[in-house]
């Protein structure tokens, strides 16, 4: 093969446009891009919640952020609200931030709080969390300017909620005015080199034939070419995340948007919560062998806080990964590469990493194996960490009220994840590994939310009187109660910056 020049992306929808977006943003006008899709073929849609990272992809494209939350009737997210998940009853939130409080020396916040905590001497560890006081308040805004450099508001991470397929028609037109070509049309032939296997070219039902040296398979949980064409094989995650089923439906808004997602937990799996401008997602997430499809329907029809705007619309999914997510010279984003249930909102974010590692290890000429080799080895780690993240949130429960959760709390988890737990039980430490997409902040949030009270704390913590202690960390709390003072209702900030038409 001469200099790659040909993209072909084979499907649409959230990830086939975010790829289409980014690929023509970098390469220019230099390589020929072409996606295909049909308009007969669904997407999927539960990717309606996102993570801070998604900031760096749209700056990537210089999209502006007004716009694109007007256009997609956007809301902010602060974090994720877990409810009933550590017992019926309790609640606890995950927000998004660098830091819990602010480190003293040479020690995080939390193993101060710690302390502090068994002596009665401090609340609960959201109270020193910004995104989690201004979460339970409804309260946003972006990082302010005007404020010192060390301010907790000089720093706020959020990320958004959005229609995803409002968002795949936004940088859909972002593509094409970039000279990405789409081809409406059904593919019913993938012709491939008779001795690499390498696929050459996909035939629509027209008869149009789409060549191409780099072929990306977004065509979702079939996976077209990485799986029915190339036979790559998949690692199951079942034993570990049993939920295989979701039902999705929007309901009208009954109020103003809450700057945060909730996960609540129901009897065998999870329903979330998710507020946009125009309306409000919901669904269910669970697992067949415990639950009926009627039952789950039921479950689901009978938490809604709004009118549903239309039937629960089913879906079904086997958790886990590709084998490969690059293979020959097919590389698999979105749904076609794995898929993590949406607990933490994690499937936009590895679509974003997908196309940012290909996009480091674009092959100039010829398909080294080595470069396929080092995208492999770095999916299947980030998608290896996030699992175990989320069956973090299954296994450590109180939970024995249904056989669903008696099998997650009982079963068998991943080694590394059994080593991040006791480890962090004897002292409250956490080591991040490499380059795994969530921080120390997020896996000590969910430990302590999820029950796990570390048996005590660094001993570097006991240098200190505990009234200094006591003093440091109520001094957080007032500041960071202070900083949310001053920040301006959720709805408000919509209002005021990117308040979008509500859709005809």
């Amino acid at each position: 093969m001469d200099h790659l020049q040909r993209i072909v992306i084979v499907g649409g929808g959230t990830a086939g446009w975010m790829t289409a977006a980014a690929l023509s943003r970098v390469l220019g006008p230099a390589y020929d891009i072409a996606l295909v899709e049909s308009e007969q073929i669904g997407t999927v849609g539960v990717g309606e919640a996102t993570v801070p990272h998604i900031k760096a992809f749209n700056q990537l494209l210089r999209i502006d952020e007004a716009d694109f939350v007007r256009s997609t009737q956007g809301s902010f997210k602060l974090g994720i609200e877990f409810v009933d998940w550590l017992d019926v009853g309790e609640r606890y939130i995950h927000g998004f931030g660098t830091e819990i409080g602010h480190p003293l020396g040479l020690l995080p916040f939390h193993q101060y709080w710690l302390k502090a905590r068994a002596r009665d001497r401090a609340g609960p560890l959201g109270d020193y969390t910004l995104n989690t006081l201004a979460a339970q308040r409804g309260r946003f805004m972006v990082s302010a300017t005007d404020v010192p450099a060390g301010s907790p508001l000089s720093n706020i991470a959020y990320a958004y909620h959005f229609d995803a397929g409002l968002y795949a028609r936004y940088l859909r037109r972002y593509a094409e005015q970039r000279g990405v070509r789409r081809h409406e049309g059904m593919i019913d032939h993938v012709a491939q080199h008779p001795e690499s296997g390498f696929v050459s070219a996909v035939r629509l039902q027209d008869g149009t034939m789409l060549e191409g040296d780099l072929f990306v398979d977004c065509s979702g949980f079939r996976g077209l070419l990485i799986e029915q064409t190339l036979q790559t094989g998949y690692h199951d995650f079942t034993q570990w995340l049993p939920c295989d089923r979701a039902l999705a439906v929007p309901t009208a808004n009954v109020g103003p948007p809450a700057p945060f997602t909730r996960a609540t937990a129901r009897p065998a799996g999870w329903q979330w919560r998710i507020p946009l401008q125009h309306r409000t997602g919901n669904g269910y997430v669970y697992s067949s062998a415990h639950v009926s499809d009627d039952e789950a329907a039921a479950t689901l029809l009978a938490n809604l806080e709004g009118e549903a705007l239309g039937d629960p619309r089913p879906l079904r999914f086997v958790t886990g990964r590709r084998k490969q997510c690059w293979n020959r010279n097919v590389v698999a984003i979105g749904l076609s590469s794995g898929f993590l249930e949406p607990l933490e909102s994690t499937s936009i974010h590895l679509i974003q990493s997908g196309i940012s590692k290909l996009l480091e290890l674009l092959p100039r000429e010829g398909f080294n194996p080595v470069l396929a080799e080092r995208y492999n080895a770095q999916l299947a780690f980030e998608f290896d960490r996030i699992r175990d993240f989320i069956v973090l949130h299954y296994n450590a429960t109180r939970r024995d009220d249904t056989p669903f959760w008696r099998h997650c709390r009982t079963m068998e988890i991943p080694a590394e994840l059994r080593t991040a737990i006791d480890l962090f039980r004897d002292s409250g430490r956490f080591f991040r590994n490499a380059s795994e997409m969530f921080d120390t902040i997020s896996w000590v949030q969910v430990m302590i939310g999820q029950g796990i009270v570390p048996q005590g704390w660094h001993p570097l913590v006991d240098n200190l009187p505990d009234e200094e202690i006591a003093r440091f960390v109520d001094s957080v709390g007032r500041t960071l109660n202070a900083c949310v003072d001053a920040m301006p209702p959720h709805q408000a900030f919509i209002d005021r910056h990117c308040k979008a038409t509500p859709p005809m």
